[in-house]
């Protein structure tokens, strides 16, 4: 016993300790340096900018970030310019954030949407600034989120369920042992023999592979994940994605390909026009202050699809950078034949090109270009109203819009006048809008599909907006009918917002402290198995309360820290894998338990009633020991058994009264079956003058142990074992060789030494006979039982 305890604590520590420093590795922990102004000199004090490293920074100290820079702590804007902040990690929307400081908020401004507080694990993506590092390391806000982190974890019923039933195994060994070594004591008045024979009873009750059969499981199921571009860092995690059956999903990088594409480039009525697309591919390849996802979007679109708008005939001449304040880039450009002819001549036609923001675009335009080509028209306050409404309705449809407007400038000289920028962006002519959206990934609709066919029903949780995520579900097929947001869930009595997350598939514009409640409730109120997929900062709280947290090798360092399994590739049929895995090794474990818990307790209850009918011991310590030996290393083989279809479509949860009612149902069947054998021995050897203590022990010994291993084939399967389903080859080998051995031990010199003796032919008839009813008998049980209780394993 101390051995297989040995091996099955070495090979799952063996098992995490790899899991874990390949998830070591993944993790990256950047030190960027900081720019702070310091003040030097003891007598006059001059006020200097220095480099430290961000955990030097304390509150009060005043910092300068450029693009690329990491906050080191939260902090108050105490000035800016055009600084726009990518507040992902946070929040998990993928679009940047403007930030000013010049803001004046109120209280009602939600805490992310502050535009003069920039928060610690963000990042500078263009503009500048200064500002006052408010607060850092645990007093920030990123910090406070993971204030429970830990503490949050379910209660694992799977070992709550091993405890207990642990328990009864102990209560009845200690019953049955007092019993049986008072009964051996009163007959053969050794005490010694009898205490080595009560143990050995003891020895017998308990599952010894228990321990090995379980990790070995696990194991094999982290290998197979593994396989399939997987780190699981918890074995135990593999069981409970078995049981899983909802499955919580951040959208972005998960249900999505996280970047933008063009859907389509529309004029102002609607309609697809070529024109609105040339202008603005010019806008982006020209544009060298600040490339963006849009950028890389509308260029990469343009190259794809064969368009040919030259731009090698256009040269640029100036450029108005990107504001959060205007929302808007200009580039002025000049075709290369205008501007050969031009250079002897005072006149030049160029093209002032504006993108951005479709509200802000419209600000600057005075005219329109007509439906008929070549004509402009006065933008009119309809035109305004008309376009807007369109930009809506596109909105709403999850797509994000940009405008586009040109504007032919007449200039004297080589360079126009770019003294004023509100007075050259003006007067412009509206083109069109150009719509994107963040395309779902073509394997998440077909995993998302095999999930749900496997029972696992899947919830999309979600910072971005409600209209975006329900446009993404309702193209991978998720029911978009109960949809709600996280400031209508905030509005929530409790037993509301307990309902309404029951109900509800898409939870929009949450905060990270509410997908965390959105998990809770699921487990608690719901009783669910709750997986959580996601790779932001704002997603760790929840991936850390889920039964099953996952993340991804390209997520937040946090996310992969609180992670039990890590993903090296955003494949949500990787899941499914690691569904089937789990229920499958679910479904060998309980096999093991339940066939062993079953032939134990039968084969004690029958040593019990033979101790007290017998004058002698029906087996001595040392062939009990032997008999619990061999049947217990021919489970070995469990872990590689199959399970039935039906099995790995649903979820398999612990139950704790479905135990006790099988070892009620089927203990008695393993009981009768040795009877049987006890008063056929008794009966029909003993006026054959066969029936001795070496003849009956010999043949005890050998039906215990047939017996001990054929039960498994009949409590595998809800069908006719060897007949309807057939185990796997491992398991047929294993208990091909252990019969074997056990039928040949007593006609060998080990089984003399054991003092065990032959057993004649018509013995092994008889068993073929018991065998045979005993499968019968077993499987009318097994079909009342299964008729009743509607579950087998």
């Amino acid at each position: 016993m101390l051995i297989l305890v040995f091996i099955s604590v070495s090979l799952r520590f063996y098992q995490e300790y790899t899991s874990s420093k390949a998830a070591m590795k993944l993790s990256e922990f950047v030190r960027c340096p900081v720019k702070v102004q310091r003040c030097a000199g003891r007598v006059v004090q001059t006020e200097l900018i220095v480099q430290v490293d961000q955990r030097d920074i304390v509150p009060g100290d005043i910092v300068i970030f450029e693009p690329g820079d990491l906050f080191p702590g939260d902090v108050r804007l105490l000035s800016s310019k055009h600084l726009a902040v990518s507040q992902s990690s946070l929040t998990g929307e993928s679009w940047i954030t403007e930030k000013t400081a010049d803001a004046k908020e109120n209280q009602t401004t939600p805490l992310l949407e502050l535009k003069n507080i920039c928060f610690m694990g963000t990042n500078v993506v263009s503009g500048s600034g200064m500002g006052l590092v408010v607060s850092t390391g645990c007093k920030t806000y990123m910090s406070t989120m993971f204030s429970s982190i830990g503490k949050q974890k379910p209660p694992d019923g799977f070992n709550d369920g091993i405890r207990c039933i642990s328990f009864v195994l102990i209560s009845v060994m200690l019953v049955v042992m007092a019993i049986i070594i008072l009964t051996d004591y009163l007959k053969s008045n050794d005490v010694s023999e009898s205490v080595l024979f009560g143990l050995s009873v003891a020895c017998a009750l308990t599952p010894n592979m228990l321990p090995l059969i379980v990790n070995t499981s696990l194991a094999k199921g982290a290998l197979a994940m593994a396989r399939d571009r997987c780190i699981v860092k918890s074995l135990a995690v593999i069981r409970d994605m078995g049981s899983m059956d909802i499955l919580c999903i951040d959208k972005t990088g998960t249900l999505t390909m996280n970047h933008a594409i063009i859907v389509n480039y529309l004029d102002s009525w609607g309609s697809p026009k070529e024109k609105v697309l040339r202008f603005a591919f010019l806008n982006s390849y020209f544009k060298t202050d600040q490339k963006y996802p849009l950028d890389d979007a509308i260029l990469a679109y343009v190259f794809t699809n064969g368009y040919r708008f030259q731009p090698s005939k256009w040269s640029k001449i100036d450029e108005i950078p990107f504001d959060f304040i205007r929302r808007r880039v200009s580039v002025i450009l000049e075709t290369e034949s205008n501007a050969s002819q031009g250079r002897n001549s005072q006149t030049h036609d160029r093209f002032m090109i504006t993108k951005g923001a479709l509200e802000e675009v419209m600000r600057v335009c005075s005219f329109i270009d007509s439906v008929d080509e070549g004509e402009i028209d006065t933008f009119s306050s309809e035109d305004y109203q008309r376009i807007l409404n369109m930009g809506e309705e596109l909105s709403n449809r999850g797509l994000r819009i940009i405008g586009v407007a040109i504007k032919r400038l007449q200039m004297q000289g080589s360079h126009p006048n770019m003294a004023n920028e509100e007075i050259t962006e003006s007067d412009m002519v509206f083109l069109g809008v150009i719509t994107f959206f963040d395309p779902p990934k073509d394997s998440a609709k077909q995993a998302l599909w095999r999930l749900a066919e496997k029972g696992v029903k899947a919830k999309v949780l979600t910072g971005d907006s409600l209209s975006l995520a329900v446009r993404i579900c309702e193209e991978l097929g998720i029911r978009t009918t109960n949809v709600t947001t996280g400031p209508e869930l905030e509005l929530l009595n409790q037993d509301v917002f307990h309902e309404t997350v029951k109900s509800a598939t898409v939870l929009a514009r949450l905060t990270p402290t509410q997908k965390l409640r959105v998990v809770q409730s699921l487990q608690t109120v719901g009783e669910h198995v709750v997986g959580f997929l996601g790779d932001g900062v704002n997603d760790s709280l929840a991936i850390d309360a889920a039964n099953v947290g996952i993340s991804v090798d390209s997520g937040a360092s946090v996310a992969k820290d609180l992670a039990d399994i890590i993903l090296l590739e955003k494949d949500l049929n990787v899941l499914v894998a690691g569904v089937e895995n789990g229920r499958l090794t679910y479904g060998n474990t309980m096999k093991y338990i339940k066939m062993s818990v079953v032939a134990n307790i039968g084969s004690v209850l029958s040593l019990l009633i033979a101790t007290l009918l017998l004058e002698f011991e029906p087996l001595t310590p040392r062939q009990l020991l032997t008999q619990t030996f061999l049947y217990s290393v021919g489970q070995i083989a469990i872990p590689w058994d199959k399970m039935e279809e039906d099995y790995v479509q649903t979820p398999q949860k612990w139950s704790e009264k479905s135990l006790p009612i099988f070892i009620l149902w089927n203990g008695p069947v393993c009981t009768l079956c040795d009877l049987v054998n006890l008063f056929f021995l008794w009966c029909y050897y003993r006026d054959y003058n066969l029936f001795d203590v070496k003849f009956f022990q010999s043949a005890w010994f050998t039906e215990g142990l047939l017996m001990q291993t054929l039960i498994f084939h009949l409590i595998r399967t809800e069908k006719i074992p060897f007949i309807q389903e057939i185990s796997s080859w491992p398991v047929i080998c294993s208990t091909v060789v252990i019969s074997a051995i056990g039928i040949a031990i007593p006609f060998t010199e080990v089984g003399e030494i054991m003092g065990l003796t032959n057993l004649p032919f018509s013995y092994f008839g008889f068993l073929v006979v018991l065998f045979l009813g005993y499968f019968t008998v077993g499987q009318v049980v097994k079909r009342i039982y299964i008729l009743i209780y509607r579950k087998w394993l």
